[in-house]
């Protein structure tokens, strides 16, 4: 089955970067499975953005820390490919640092959240929300991560297991993320 947090993003390769091109600076990272460079239905010529698929995450996750990136000459962007669906949502697009947990369960403390989460990148910290007056615990809380990177490979699944608990995770954005103003498009 395929893992999303083994495809990454390509973007700004020059116009005639063809797929021997990305595969040759990608493969240095890993075994990749699959490696292509979107080309334009009319224009017969490249999109200038390509996708790379690697074998396991860890070698995603070795060229993503390897960023930046120059192909053929071209410093390119590398990012967590996100599934078709998801693409169109504000949220999928947002570079975060902070992911909401949710569906925590009373025995999974703050400390579980940073032990777990910390396979995907550094934590600055973890919190897990409670009342106010009693102090019961509200179900959900947040991972805040040194960079915005192992945020997207935390959510890249949105289902996790801790402490034998399925929870599930999102990017934390702002209320207001995306919201589309009448004159100039959308706030970030």
């Amino acid at each position: 089955m395929f893992n999303q947090a083994c495809k990454l993003f390509v973007g700004g390769l020059k116009v005639d970067t063809n797929d021997d091109g990305l595969r040759k600076h990608f493969e240095q990272f890993g075994t990749l499975i699959d490696c292509a460079v979107v080309p334009h239905k009319t224009a017969q010529r490249s999109r200038c953005f390509g996708f790379v698929t690697y074998l396991t995450p860890e070698e995603a996750d070795a060229a993503m820390a390897a960023s930046p990136h120059t192909v053929e000459g071209n410093w390119v962007e590398v990012k967590r490919a996100v599934p078709k669906k998801q693409a169109d949502e504000s949220e999928a697009r947002a570079k975060v640092k902070k992911i909401f947990v949710g569906g925590l369960k009373n025995d999974i403390q703050e400390d579980d959240l940073t032990d777990y989460f910390s396979q995907y990148g550094e934590v600055e910290n973890s919190e897990i929300m409670s009342e106010k007056d009693t102090g019961k615990k509200r179900g959900f809380g947040f991972v805040h991560f040194t960079d915005h990177y192992a945020a997207d490979m935390a959510v890249a699944v949105p289902f996790h297991t801790v402490n034998g608990h399925r929870v599930e995770v999102k990017k934390s954005v702002p209320k207001d993320f995306g919201v589309m103003t009448p004159n100039f498009g959308f706030v970030n």
